[in-house]
Parts: structure tokens; C-alpha cells; sequence
């Protein structure tokens, strides 16, 4: 796992520019640094190393290809690499190589088969950026669901990117405005969603996308090698055929071959386990192909209700694995908030993100490499909304459209809106399917959206998504999460909170194969009967007693609410959310926010937009540059 960064026509002052950049990323990549630039200095790239495949030089990046035509600053492990090498080598398009890295291979696969062709081969997460010295073409390249950051835009008329949004706030000429049109959805969701960033004019690139920029570099063009949604939309249309039984047959194959090649490193290597489903199948798995004990790693909470450890522990035991359990005090994870403004570069409000860097922590004291298990919920049926929203659907559509709304209208705007819950209920009433309820449910309360000073022109995959895309209610509602709500959350939670402590983390549910054999599979062989990841636990009961499983999930946070009425966060709350502040500032309503805080701490009413004013106070406070 690395750190890229580089930019074009920064000619006078390229040197000391990368060298700033690089500054940002060292957490990424503590074991070495590097930088390129070509002849006439209009572009150069920039690395910071942690060394996972090839400790040697060999694998130092900026990397040349054997011609000497394409350079590469890479960020992530393709975990086919040897596939594709001996592909390459088979159609002789392969000399002697220079050392054993991935890096490598994927520069001469670029190369042989042409940029998209050539990603379509490889499977893994990446962030990459890819110089044509030929043709003078840049290249950007995401990997498919999004586990690896890039983020791209123009600095004072220069183009630029990098894996960290502070690597592009580090120049001397940055004047990054705040982007206005995502703060509601900010508010809304607690993250900022793809293609936006918190800075105008700064973007993510978006999983599966390739941006070409040519000289002089000022435009560029995106185009998709790999959609999430046109996945799914051919895995619903061919669905798998055979039986349930055959179909956890199927996955525990597909996992295992997955997770086989992720365990691959030249580094200590582990896993988290959290005693949910997803990450003890990703360890029993692991276990069942090892020809040694698995490192495996836990924090437990002080507090017994969000305490999973003694699960976890119960299921290292029986798998056999090297278990470290560390219990994590109320202390230990307020330490944490100092540091997660500059961890993020922008303003996230995941609350779980505290717990997840703190395992993230303890497990870097024992390996370089961890396996998780993310994106179960999202593939199998795991959320209990996605059948929550569908029992509501089924009622609600019963009653013809003009009656709901004209009731939505009544509750929302007419003579019954005085009170919130009707309020509530008529905006839920008025949802014209099942997609738009879902997206509608996120926000709660009507008027929490017009915290925002003004409604922003951003908008989001919840608002746009198309109605009935695919047949199913349920896989319509994990589409949306896969193609939002876990890029731009789950995966950025987890990447920063890792890369923070220089721990590479890596996600065999999110496999290629693995999603789309996934997608192939029917609603029932996911959810029955109030259970879902019913195929994923058909996998897991072969490894791991039924009983070890069969209990309530804690999940995986912390009890801000809890905390923040104690003296120290609530004096920290407070001064971050005064009235004065807050309409000096601009961005918010102040009424709107002091309402909030009041509700909270006089009536006990706890919205979870508290958490999120708070997490962007503090980022403007830490991080924020002003213009």
C-alpha cells in the first residue's frame, strides 16, 4: 500500500511542490519515496512506499516500463499479478523483469494490451496514475468498488492529484473554497459522496473509472471499465440456476480463492475479527488454506453493550487462530478525535471511525497486512432497512398515489405540519417508490434539511437512482448502498483509519468474481424470514458452530451520545456550536443548529446531525485553509 501524488505545468517549482505533497502521504508509506518528472518538466509523479510485495528496490516507484513509454506511481496490490504474468509471458510480451513486484507486472500489462484492456485484466484495489511518454497522455485509474482514494482537480490552473486530500491542500498556491452545494448532503449522509470533495473544483474519481488527460493538460475525459450497477443488472438477467446448497458451494469456492490470493505478502499478515458473520468467514477461511495460526485481532468496549470481544475471542478458539484482544477504555477513544479531521482531509462523521482506527492500531503492532470482512451486508441481505423499507413499500403502495399526496401534503405543509412526527410521516407518505422512500428515510426529519444555509446543486446516487432498475426491491436497495454508501463511507473509513497507522487492508468480499457471482444470486438465497446473508452463512456453518453465531449483533461503534453530556466533550460541543460562530461562519443556519444542540441536551432528542456539525466544525477548525 502506497501514497501517489503529481501534477502537470508546475515547471519552476516541481521539486519542492512534490516534496510537500509527498510530506502528506507519509503514513501511507513510510518505507521509501520517489519522484519522476519528464524532460520539459510539464508532468510529474510522486510516491511514498510501504513495501508489502518485493521489499527490494526492485519495486521502488515511480517505476519505468522495459520500453522506457510508460511511467507509473501505483497505490494498491493486484492479487492476480502472477495470472497476468504468465498471460504476458504465453504471447511473449514479456522480457527479464527488474524484481518480483506487482507494480511490475500491471506497468507491462498497461503497455502490451492498452490501458483498458489491460485494467480489465487485473483484479485487486488500486489507485493509479500512468504517464504515456509517447503520446503525452496522463492517466488516472480507480479500482472497481472503490477501496482506494484518488483525488484529482486544478490548482491555480494546474492539474493535479493525489491519495490524500491534504497532499493537495500541502501546495503554497492552494486556495481551496468550500464547496456549499455538498453541505446538505453532507449533513444528511455524514460523508461527502463521489465525484465531490468538501473544495470546489477538487473531485474523487469514482470506482471504475479512467480519466485521460492530454497535453496541455487543462481538459480531461472519464470513461467506465467497470460499473457496479451494469454488474448487477447482468447478474439479475442471468441468475444463477442451481440450488441454495450448490450456490454456498459456489461462494466458499470463490471466497477461498479470493482470499488465498490476498494473503499474499512478503509481510507479517492478519485479520480483524469482529464476531460478526463477514469477518469470521473471511478468518475461517483463511485458517482452512494456512499452514499456520492466523494472527487475528479485536478491541473490546468497556461498555457491555457495545462489547463484542468475548464472542470474537469464543471464535478464535474454536478456529485455532493467534487471537490478540485489546479492551479499549472511554479515554483511549477520545484521544482519537484530535486526530481524525487530518486523518479524513475533509469532514466525515462515521462515528465507528474511532473504533476502526483504534483496531486498526493494535493490529499494526503485530502486522503490516490485515484482512476484513466489508461489503457482506451490502452483498448478502444484511442490513435489516433493506426489508424494513420493503414491508413499508408493500403498505404504503396499497394506497393509490393522488391520496398520498395529497395526505403527504396535508401533513408536510398543510394544517396538520406543526407537529415533527406528522411532518415525518408525510414525507414518507409522498415517496413515489420503494428507492425514494429509502433515500427519504436517511434524512429523518424534514427540517434538518434546511440546516444548510442553501440547497446545493450536488446530488447524490440516493436522489437520482433509477426506480425498479432491477426487479427486486431488496437488490435495488444494496445497488444504492454499493454504488454510495460504502464507497464513500465504509471504504473511506476503513482506508484512512489503516493508512493512518500504516496498515494495509484488504477486502476479499469485494473480489471481482465474488461481486458478481453475488449479483447472480436470487433475493431468497439471501434473506429469509427476518435472517439475511443466508448463503454467507451457509459458508460460515461449515467452519463454525451455528450456536457461536446465533446471537444479537452489537455492531461496531461507540456511545457518542453518551459522551458528549460528559464535562469534556460537551464544554468541546459547545464551543463548537455557539450561535455567534456558527452565523459568522456562513454555512449553516444558526437558529437550526442551536436547535439541535438544545433539543439534545435540554429534551434528550439525539439527531445524529449533531455529530456531523460537530466532525465539519472541527475540520474547520484543524484543517481548513482559508481562501
Amino acid at each position: 500500500m502506497c501514497g501517489i501524488a503529481g501534477f502537470c505545468n508546475r515547471q519552476k517549482t516541481w521539486r519542492e511542490d512534490m516534496e510537500r505533497m509527498k510530506e502528506q502521504l507519509i503514513s501511507r508509506g513510510p518505507d521509501a519515496e520517489g519522484s519522476w518528472c519528464n524532460d520539459s518538466q510539464d508532468v510529474t509523479l510522486g510516491h511514498r512506499r510501504l513495501s508489502i510485495l518485493d521489499l527490494s528496490p526492485g519495486g521502488a516507484q515511480p517505476m519505468v516500463s522495459h520500453s522506457g513509454r510508460f511511467v507509473i506511481s501505483y497505490n494498491g496490490e493486484i492479487y492476480n499479478c502472477r495470472e497476468v504474468e504468465k498471460k504476458l509471458r504465453r504471447e511473449g510480451l514479456l522480457g527479464a523483469l527488474h524484481g518480483s513486484s506487482d507494480t511490475e507486472i500491471l506497468l507491462e500489462a498497461l503497455e502490451a494490451y492498452g490501458v483498458k484492456e489491460g485494467i480489465c485484466l487485473c483484479k485487486g484495489m488500486f489507485a493509479i496514475a500512468l504517464y504515456d511518454r509517447k503520446e503525452e497522455q496522463l492517466w488516472l485509474l480507480r479500482d472497481r468498488v472503490g477501496e482506494k482514494p484518488l483525488y484529482y482537480g486544478l490548482v491555480n490552473g494546474s492539474f493535479v492529484f493525489a491519495s490524500e486530500l491534504t497532499a493537495i491542500a500541502a501546495l503554497p498556491d492552494f486556495c481551496g473554497k468550500i464547496n456549499k452545494d455538498v453541505l446538505d448532503l453532507y449533513l444528511i449522509h455524514g460523508y461527502i459522496p463521489a465525484p465531490y470533495s468538501i473544495y470546489e473544483g477538487i473531485y474523487k474519481l469514482e470506482p471504475g473509472k479512467i480519466l485521460r488527460l492530454e497535453k496541455p493538460y487543462r481538459d480531461w475525459r472519464i470513461e467506465t471499465y467497470w460499473s457496479m450497477a451494469e454488474t448487477a443488472k447482468k447478474g439479475q438477467e442471468q441468475p444463477f440456476a442451481g440450488s441454495r446448497q450448490e450456490a454456498s458451494e459456489e461462494l466458499e469456492r470463490l471466497l477461498t480463492e479470493s482470499i488465498r490470493g490476498q494473503m499474499m505478502a512478503d509481510v507479517p499478515l492478519g485479520a480483524f475479527l469482529s464476531a460478526g458473520i463477514d469477518s469470521s468467514t473471511v478468518v475461517s477461511l483463511m485458517q482452512s488454506i494456512s499452514d499456520r495460526k492466523v494472527k487475528t485481532f479485536t478491541i473490546g468496549m468497556e461498555d457491555a453493550a457495545y462489547n463484542e470481544a468475548e464472542a470474537a475471542a469464543a471464535i478464535a478458539a474454536h478456529l485455532g487462530t493467534e487471537h490478540t484482544q485489546l479492551t479499549i477504555t472511554e479515554q483511549d477513544a477520545k484521544a482519537v478525535l484530535p486526530k481524525l479531521s487530518h486523518m479524513f482531509g475533509e469532514p466525515f462523521a462515521d462515528s465507528s471511525q474511532i473504533p476502526t482506527y483504534l483496531v486498526s492500531k493494535l493490529t499494526r503492532e503485530h502486522v503490516t497486512v490485515s484482512l476484513s470482512g466489508d461489503g457482506g451486508d451490502e452483498l448478502f441481505c444484511g442490513y435489516g432497512t433493506y426489508q424494513s423499507i420493503t414491508n413499508a413499500w408493500n403498505k404504503i403502495r396499497k394506497i393509490p398515489q393522488p391520496v398520498r399526496s395529497a395526505a403527504g401534503y396535508f401533513l408536510t405543509d398543510g394544517p396538520f405540519s406543526k407537529k415533527e412526527t406528522n411532518q415525518i410521516r408525510g414525507m414518507l407518505l409522498s415517496a413515489h417508490n420503494a428507492e425514494e422512500l429509502y433515500a427519504r428515510s436517511d434524512l429523518s426529519e424534514p427540517f434538518l434539511g434546511k440546516i444548510a444555509k442553501e440547497r446545493g446543486s450536488a446530488r447524490s446516487i440516493f436522489e437520482t437512482y433509477e426506480s425498479g432498475y432491477l426487479a427486486d426491491v431488496q437488490h435495488n436497495l444494496m445497488l444504492m448502498d454499493l454504488l454510495m454508501y460504502h464507497p464513500d463511507d465504509i471504504l473511506v473509513k476503513v482506508d484512512r483509519t489503516a493508512m493512518a497507522v500504516s496498515l494495509e487492508s484488504r477486502v476479499p468480499m469485494l473480489d471481482k468474481d465474488v461481486v458478481e457471482f453475488a449479483w447472480s444470486l436470487p433475493v431468497w438465497m439471501k434473506w429469509e424470514n427476518g435472517r439475511g446473508k443466508l448463503v454467507l452463512r451457509d459458508v460460515l456453518y461449515r467452519h463454525v458452530p451455528r450456536e457461536l453465531m446465533e446471537r444479537p449483533k452489537k455492531g461496531f461503534s461507540i456511545p457518542i451520545q453518551k459522551w458528549l453530556k460528559e464535562p469534556e466533550l460537551y464544554a468541546w460541543a459547545e464551543s463548537l456550536l455557539k450561535e455567534d460562530k456558527i452565523r459568522r461562519e456562513g454555512y449553516f443556519d444558526p437558529e437550526m443548529v442551536t436547535r439541535l444542540w438544545k433539543d439534545f441536551t435540554q429534551r434528550g432528542i439525539w439527531r445524529k446531525q449533531i455529530w456531523h456539525i460537530l466532525r465539519f466544525e472541527d475540520w474547520l477548525e484543524q484543517e481548513y485553509r482559508k481562501p
